[in-house]
């Protein structure tokens, strides 16, 4: 069984930055593929960012290239989300998951581990 956590969530002004983090229990961090979605009021779940096994490929939303960036540390059992240039509209609730084999990164039913979300409200 896999948990994961996340950590680092809070309020920011506009043009901040944040980290997130997402440990993961076990042995099997390093088999897992990881993303991280997205859900604010209102509004469906969407995902943000994939990063594979290795964290030799990543993938992002086109609302978050450039100003988002994925990353893991499989010694530590740790991935990330650097999150710089927050815009209010990066409001939502982050959610970290993980997968063993991920057919679309995009679609939510990819993952079957999911951590509990964190908080990120960025303020105008």
């Amino acid at each position: 069984q896999v948990q994961l956590v996340e950590s680092g969530g809070g309020l920011v002004q506009a043009g901040g930055s944040l980290r997130l983090s997402c440990a993961a229990s076990g042995r099997t961090f390093g088999l897992l593929a990881m993303g991280w979605f997205r859900q604010a009021p209102g509004k469906e779940r969407e995902f943000v960012a994939g990063i594979t096994r290795s964290g030799g490929s990543t993938y992002y939303a086109d609302s978050v290239k450039g100003r988002f960036t994925i990353s893991r540390d499989n010694a530590k059992n740790l991935g990330y989300l650097q999150m710089n240039s927050l815009i209010p509209e990066d409001t939502a609730v982050y959610y970290c998951a993980a997968s063993f084999f991920v057919g679309s990164w995009y679609r939510i039913d990819s993952y079957g581990y999911w951590g509990q979300g964190t908080q990120v409200t960025v303020s105008s």
